[in-house]
């Protein structure tokens, strides 16, 4: 019986052994299959891979007709060579490559605005022709765009460098002639509604007495010297330009300016500083103390 059993191993191994062969043969053949057909994908893959670099790269131009364009943006121009049947998106795009200015923020014009569905063709471009560009850069849009509060410090600072107008000498001669003794008196701190009764006592820039009445229901500011009063229509006034004295802070320094410029001031002296607010309210049109 062992020997029986003995002979069938060695029958049933030499079965599996020739079966064997068999097996590693048709693993070979499905190797080269497996083996052809990747090497298909793989050129497949190395085909499609060179057909989407040359797709996501830039247009061939070749064989296809040019127009030669001037660009004109910012005081400089540049020379442009592209394709006739290029729509003014593509046109767009160039700009950019040579400007660095976005499409978005670009109004191309060429006998009116450049539409960007429509080629260079059907909007008549010929060689030679000047298009015109408008926009600005990022950066550029950024540096005007400086917050409105960083502008207002800067012309502050400015103005904190600039000689006070009680030191500047045409403003001096007159304040060197002291306080009026008739000068209405002063509340330094306190804001006060216009008094029923003119200002008076003040000085004008010639020195001569000045006073001032509001006349409010014919909308007027009168300018009253000894020698005539001056009916001025309140809208006419452009500016008023106060500054405390120095040395007598609860009195003011003010202009009036009656014309385009500041050659048009009318500068009185000695306004109590009370009324300061109120008088520059009622004149400008703000009426905020009535």
């Amino acid at each position: 019986m062992a020997a029986q059993d003995g002979s069938e191993v060695e029958g049933m191994e030499a079965e599996v052994t020739q079966k064997v062969p068999e097996v590693l043969c048709e693993a070979a053949g499905h190797g080269d299959v497996a083996g052809t057909e990747q090497a298909s994908l793989t050129d497949g893959e190395s085909t499609s891979t060179l057909t989407t670099a040359v797709s996501n790269g830039e247009e061939s131009d070749e064989g296809k007709e040019m127009v030669e364009v001037k660009i004109i943006w910012n005081k400089n121009k540049y020379d442009l060579k592209i394709p006739l049947d290029g729509t003014g998106a593509k046109l767009k795009e160039k700009i950019h490559t040579l400007t660095g200015l976005p499409p978005a923020m670009q109004k191309v014009m060429y006998k009116g605005l450049l539409p960007e569905d429509k080629t260079l063709r059907e909007i008549k471009v010929t060689n030679g022709a000047k298009i015109m560009v408008v926009g600005s850069t990022i950066n550029d849009v950024l540096a005007v765009n400086t917050p409105k509060e960083v502008i207002q410090q800067e012309v502050k600072a400015e103005e904190n460098k600039k000689e006070p107008l009680c030191r500047q000498k045409q403003h001096r001669k007159v304040l060197d002639k002291g306080k009026p003794d008739d000068v209405m008196p002063s509340v330094k701190g306190t804001k006060e509604r216009l008094p029923t009764v003119p200002l008076s006592g003040m000085y004008n820039k010639s020195g001569g007495k000045v006073r001032l009445t509001f006349k409010l229901e014919q909308d007027q500011l009168w300018i009253g010297t000894k020698e005539r009063t001056e009916k001025i229509p309140m809208g006419s006034i452009k500016n008023v330009v106060t500054e405390p004295i120095e040395g007598h802070e609860d009195y003011h320094m003010m202009a009036f300016q009656l014309g385009p410029t500041e050659a048009s001031q009318y500068w009185v002296y000695w306004v109590p500083a009370q009324f300061v607010d109120a008088i520059k309210d009622t004149v400008l049109g703000k009426w905020q103390y009535f």
